[in-house]
């Protein structure tokens, strides 16, 4: 994945000369986690470039390039540390077009990396994708795959509007997929059926994928059938597409790292229950992280969702009246 998202940003920097690329050691060091390697050599300091340690002015700097005419893609080291950005991204970046009544957009993205399962020290794991889901005017995308880092972050580059890309780093390097650098973006706004199946629903994003999709496989060693959706815009939703699948399997369990209260997981069950009530045969199950903060690495994986929780709560969810 880490390999995808050099790709696409390599990709739209030499197609577009409106690009930039910037953050703290993106530029000599290539990121910390090498995602932008290379960049600088081949695109020149005016387009690729380090900033302080301030995410603050990252975000700040972000909103008057793209007020500008510019695309800013600015990366955010950890997620743990975007707090101070999110004062630019509530108050300026997701009100632009509409304080302006359309005169100006801010095509800008925010990348960071995001999620636990790496044994980092505290701040480094955070998932907080639903706290940017509420802002109106934020568009809110995760990628699961190398393939679609390469097409999504393609797609919210030439967005015009704000997008948060959030990447999970502990799948950068789990895994390998076929990528063709051919340009070509993928569709944002929309969830993907990853498997298909007719008995219970399972949705997730990010790296929670990886454990949805391995639970959907042990669970059809028992004859159950569950379809598989990655949400992958997490804002806007998709709505319909999960509300289609309950349709058809009647159950669904939520997948995700980040904390219970108020995760993103509660949108989507409200959601169901307000839109898709009479489909449902059994309460919305969730599995989620717990709401403490992440613990340092010996604990964490007392934390973090496991295949088997998963496979637990379909069991519970096909056992429900």
């Amino acid at each position: 994945m880490v390999e995808s998202v050099n790709l696409a940003l390599a990709r739209a920097l030499e197609e577009d000369p409106t690009v930039l690329v910037f953050g703290e050691d993106v530029a000599v060091n290539g990121g910390v986690f090498r995602a932008t390697e290379g960049l600088l050599d081949k695109f020149g300091a005016d387009r690729v470039f380090d900033t302080p340690l301030a995410e603050t002015v990252i975000a700040g700097l972000s909103v008057g390039l793209a007020a500008q005419g510019f695309r800013p893609v600015a990366e955010i080291q950890f997620m743990g540390f975007i707090y101070p950005a999110i004062d630019q991204m509530v108050n300026h970046a997701s009100r632009l077009r509409n304080r302006t009544r359309g005169r100006l957009t801010c095509p800008m993205v925010l990348r960071a990396p995001f999620g636990g399962g790496i044994h980092g020290p505290e701040h480094h794991s955070e998932s907080i994708e639903a706290m940017f889901a509420h802002v109106p005017g934020l568009r809110v995308v995760i990628p699961s795959s190398p393939y679609q880092a390469y097409g999504l972050l393609l797609a919210a580059i030439r967005d015009p509007d704000p997008v948060v890309f959030l990447e999970p780093k502990r799948i950068y390097r789990a895994f390998k997929q076929d990528v063709s650098d051919d340009g070509e973006a993928l569709p944002l706004d929309m969830c993907y059926i990853m498997r298909e199946g007719s008995d219970i629903t399972l949705v997730s994003w990010g790296a929670m994928m990886k454990e949805t999709l391995e639970a959907a496989a042990k669970v059809a060693e028992n004859g159950i059938d569950a379809e598989v959706i990655d949400v992958a815009t997490l804002k806007p939703l998709d709505m319909k597409t999960i509300l289609q699948s309950v349709e058809k399997t009647g159950r669904c369990v939520i997948v995700h790292e980040a904390a219970r209260t108020a995760g993103f997981g509660a949108e989507i069950a409200a959601r169901l229950a307000d839109e898709g009530l009479m489909s449902l045969q059994a309460p919305v199950a969730r599995v989620t992280g717990p709401d403490t903060i992440m613990p340092l690495p010996k604990l964490e994986h007392f934390y973090m969702p496991n295949t088997g929780n998963i496979v637990d709560a379909v069991l519970r969810a096909l056992e429900s009246a």
